[in-house]
């Protein structure tokens, strides 16, 4: 299985905004966590980032047929982007939200997920885990198909 990761808006500064929230690990280290774990499940991964919404949109557009399923953390984006939500359902590819901290336990605002309206899991409050979990899930439930 081939499968796209999006990163969106300060996820490059990991390690260096809100450590208290986010760790200590900077973005490297998550594309490494990312990569080895990829490596152990069996699937190829590409992992971008990008601070700009349209650039975001662009890729998920870009996104069929080379891959078979999607990752998203969408972050501030997920809560304002109606133009992601759009995109995703646009391309019909199995999609899966992910966001290292526990969104839902956070402000009121965080609690509302334009993107999670187009996806088919969502992993929250796991850290790097989350992304693991949600390749494996892409993997056990639509290895094999296209959508």
């Amino acid at each position: 299985m081939n499968i796209l990761i999006l990163n969106g808006p300060n996820l490059n500064l990991l390690g260096q905004r809100e450590p208290q929230l986010y760790g200590v690990q900077d973005y490297a280290a998550l594309q490494n966590y990312v990569r080895e774990a990829s490596e152990e499940l069996g699937c190829t991964v590409e992992m971008r980032q990008s601070n700009h919404e349209g650039v975001l949109v662009d890729w998920i557009q870009q996104a069929r047929p080379r891959f078979d399923g999607l990752v998203i953390n969408a972050a501030a984006y997920t809560h304002t982007s109606v133009a992601l939500l759009d995109a995703l359902k646009a391309v019909q590819l199995p999609a899966v939200e992910v966001h290292l901290t526990n969104v839902d336990a956070r402000e009121p605002f965080r609690r509302v997920s334009y993107v999670g309206m187009a996806c088919r899991a969502r992993f929250v409050g796991l850290g790097f885990e989350g992304y693991k979990r949600a390749m494996a899930y892409l993997i056990e439930t639509f290895s094999g198909e296209n959508g």
